[in-house]
């Protein structure tokens, strides 16, 4: 199933979004990374070319399923959202729709999922709130957003660039520890390591720096061993454990999805 991208969301990339994170940033925070602003620009530079346009894998028809799909998505595989809510969101891509069909029968859709009893009820309730409070539509700000059941500020920020395009940093497993192992933005939670990066990112490369930081996670620099050989960023990285310090040729790759 393909994506399919609200009117506002096409070609988020090239638009010149809000940035609602920089907003929120403490002034007098200073940063914590230990790279000059040029090797986090060469950093990202590399990450650009390497994966141009990072997609999501999260399978979703509008704002509305993503938000569902997302919230479902917490300690499980996107892959295992995606099997679940392939009939579900055939049979209820609405609120009302999704009301409609009642916690029961979401928690017959979902039961393969880990957590699916309260989750089902999550996607009842927030479902409700939409329409209760938002008339049926997804909010398009994080402070509106988190306050749907279900839905804390990671969710929200994927929403917030998937289906908005705008430029937020939604803080994963892969993210928050790459951030603290190259001391490119630690932080003790993952809202200080957002906060760090959406300081230290450059406003050009921001919308897709979340995918890539998740990318590069999960397929190079892996939590139980980094495969520094195949690392674009062996000559800039700093961490610790690092076992090489030639970068990988920077070229391509084939396409993969998050």
């Amino acid at each position: 199933m393909k994506n399919v991208k609200p009117k506002s969301a096409v070609q988020p990339a090239k638009a010149k979004t809000a940035t609602p994170g920089r907003a929120q940033t403490n002034s007098k925070t200073k940063s914590k990374s230990i790279y000059s602003p040029s090797e986090i620009e060469e950093i990202f530079r590399r990450f650009s070319i390497q994966r141009p346009e990072p997609k999501g894998e999260l399978e979703h028809v509008n704002p509305f399923t993503l938000v569902v799909a997302v919230a479902l998505s917490a300690q499980a595989t996107d892959a295992g959202v995606n099997r679940a809510t392939r009939a579900l969101f055939a049979a209820a891509d609405t609120p009302e729709k999704m009301v409609a069909l009642g916690e029961d029968q979401v928690r017959e859709h979902i039961k393969t999922i880990g957590l699916y009893r309260n989750k089902a009820k999550n996607v009842i309730a927030l479902s409700e709130k939409l329409i209760a409070e938002f008339g049926s539509e997804v909010p398009r700000t994080r402070e509106e957003l988190i306050t749907l059941p279900g839905v804390g500020r990671k969710t929200a920020n994927v929403v917030l660039s998937m289906a908005f395009g705008q430029s937020t940093m939604a803080v994963d497993t892969h993210i928050f520890r790459i951030a603290n192992r190259l001391c490119l933005a630690p932080g003790k939670t993952p809202d200080e390591v957002e906060d760090q990066l959406m300081r230290i990112i450059p406003d050009h490369y921001l919308y897709h720096a979340h995918h890539w930081l998740i990318l590069h996670g999960r397929y190079c620099c892996k939590a139980r061993k980094p495969e520094c050989t195949a690392c674009v960023i062996a000559d800039i990285c700093r961490a610790a454990e690092k076992t090489n310090t030639i970068p990988a040729p920077l070229v391509e790759l084939p396409a993969q999805i998050i």
